[in-house]
């Protein structure tokens, strides 16, 4: 290109449509994968402490971190304040307005409990995050990195800070995406210790090594079992398959891939059909089919950042022993399948469709209830803004890039000529 063209665009950088459109078209979902598809028109106080939403922090109303407020409150009540985006939160309820707001009240609904007991919160809330203690975006950096979230903890660690051997690598393909689903930081995973007892088909591109596998004859079986959920889906935490006849015939199958096609016989036998049947029913016997290991953790601690595989949550057992367990160590949300940044994105996309369909159908009303009149100027005025742009086109030197200044030409033209007539 000549030095002519480079001093007449004068660096103004330059988009076509279709890439502009496309830029909206990703903005405005990661916006509604991040809010859930909140709208942001009501306070969701009255839906109680919800299972996953969208939290923020303000720091103008509430600067000790200590309080949390949904989409709807961010944007009327604290609009114009110091803002910390949070992304999501669980088992939280809307504290705009509350005690720790002192004279502050929600103007969406200010009629709410003084506090909210049961909410959590972390440094986070004050705009520091990871072991650190830097905010994010961090002004004392030229280029920001992006941080990982803990699916225990919700806490957002650098990928320097979270622990890993120097040998290891955080899960990733060729192209550099994540493998992994969940994440669970050093911290917390003294708390999940009960995982080392599952196959290593739970740990995404086999970085689990060697923290507390089982020792015993059947480790190997137990490290070659596929994933508990099957091909069934979860309804109320229990594993729905098909018939009885169909869950023997893949209890049947999937023993005999374990075993490599080999017989096995006496306890050995019954523990890898018991085993295998109780992932195909997603873990509803009344006995742990793990026995006594996956609750006496005591012996084996987990000290590592833990990297879980895609739908791992499946695989959780789900014996009343094992759900109690859960209970204690207050994990009892990750056999929730609402929980997980998965479902929650989904259902975001899900009502986003909704939204555009309703969209659509919106307009397609709204152009059926228009007389002939009205849709014959609307016909007439696309017609018109075909012709300025073609005509525009056909007179524009196709060396030059199209600026600002030539887009509201056009449109000014247009506004002329309907003055006119």
């Amino acid at each position: 290109m000549s030095g002519e063209f480079d001093d007449d665009v004068e660096a103004e950088q330059t988009i076509s449509i279709n890439e502009y459109l496309n830029d909206v078209e990703e903005k405005e979902l990661e916006a509604d994968l991040v809010l859930g598809g909140d709208e942001g028109k009501e306070c969701t106080y009255s839906k109680g402490y919800m299972k996953r939403q969208a939290i923020f922090s303000c720091l103008t109303c509430a600067p000790e971190g200590n309080a949390g407020v949904c989409t709807a409150c961010s944007l009327t009540c604290h609009d114009g304040h110091e803002i910390v985006e949070l992304w999501t939160k669980r088992n939280f309820r809307c504290d705009c307005g509350n005690s720790k707001f002192g004279e502050f009240f929600c103007k969406l609904f200010p009629s709410k409990d003084v506090e909210n007991a049961e909410n959590s919160y972390n440094h986070n809330f004050k705009g520091v995050y990871c072991t650190c203690n830097h905010p994010y975006p961090d002004p004392d950096v030229e280029e920001q990195v992006e941080m990982i979230q803990c699916c225990i903890c919700e806490d957002w660690f650098h990928e320097e800070h979270i622990g890993l051997e120097p040998s290891d690598e955080i899960p990733r393909d060729d192209e550099g995406e994540p493998v992994y689903e969940d994440f669970i930081c050093k911290a917390c995973s003294a708390v999940c210790s009960f995982l080392s007892t599952y196959p290593q088909t739970i740990w995404a591109a086999g970085l689990r090594r060697n923290a507390g596998c089982n020792t015993n004859k059947d480790k190997d079986v137990l490290e070659e079992i596929p994933s508990a959920g099957g091909s069934g889906k979860l309804e109320n935490g229990i594993c729905s398959n098909g018939s009885p006849r169909e869950d023997n015939a893949i209890a049947n199958t999937s023993a005999e891939s374990v075993t490599g096609g080999k017989g096995v016989t006496g306890e050995s036998s019954k523990k890898i059909f018991d085993l295998v049947q109780c992932m195909n029913d997603g873990g509803a016997h009344t006995a742990c089919l793990f026995g006594d290991n996956i609750v006496a953790d005591g012996s084996i601690s987990l000290t590592e950042p833990l990297f879980l595989s895609k739908n791992w949550r499946a695989t959780l057992c789900r014996c009343k022993k094992c759900v109690s367990m859960y209970e204690q160590k207050r994990v009892s949300y990750l056999i929730d399948e609402e929980d997980s940044i998965t479902e929650y994105e989904r259902t975001a996309k899900q009502k986003r469709e909704e939204k555009l369909q309703q969209q659509e159908g919106a307009e397609l009303t709204f152009l059926n209830k228009l007389g002939h009149v009205e849709k014959m100027e609307i016909l007439n005025g696309i017609a018109d803004m075909k012709d300025e742009f073609h005509n525009f086109l056909q007179s524009f030197d196709p060396s030059k890039a199209i600026t600002s200044d030539d887009v509201h030409q056009i449109f000014e033209n247009l506004a002329k000529k309907r003055r006119r007539e």
